[in-house]
């Protein structure tokens, strides 16, 4: 398998596992010692912190589901890959993006014994404070994934 198309594929599953609200296969995705670093800054270290993290988010609060788009896949070496994604959700009962919980996603895996695992998530809000036309382009080039 293509590598890009490999590293890109794990992203997909973070997405399926947060839109499945699903702590356990979003923490067995990344590495044993893996950090997720999430929209409020709180950072998780290892699968059992993010896990523990994760679950009471899901139990307690309607998450929406992610719409993403992946802008660039670079990569260091053969071991080292680092994904730009941005994302939006659409709260339940509702139909549109929501622009103030617009996202960029940073990803850096590894490769070792033959898998991608994540290293590295980081979830940034992309709120482009003063600069309300970037949010509005954001938004919109998400909004293209809908359809």
């Amino acid at each position: 398998m293509d590598q890009e198309v490999a590293v890109k594929r794990i992203y997909e599953y973070l997405i399926k596992a947060w839109n499945d609200r699903d702590a356990e296969k979003m923490a067995s995705l990344f590495t044993e010692s893996g950090e997720s670093i999430g929209f409020d800054g709180s950072l998780s270290k290892g699968r059992d912190e993010i896990i523990s993290h994760l679950k009471p988010i899901f139990r307690d609060h309607p998450t929406p589901p992610f719409v993403n788009k992946v802008k660039d896949v670079k990569f260091i070496g053969t071991h080292t890959a680092i994904i730009r994604a941005i994302a939006g959700m659409i709260p339940p009962g509702e139909s549109d993006i929501k622009p103030d919980v617009n996202t960029h996603h940073t990803l850096v895996l590894e490769h070792k014994e033959d898998e991608w695992k994540i290293e590295l998530f980081q979830n940034t809000p992309a709120q482009f404070h003063g600069r309300p036309e970037l949010v509005e382009e954001m938004t919109n080039e998400l909004r293209e994934m809908i359809r």
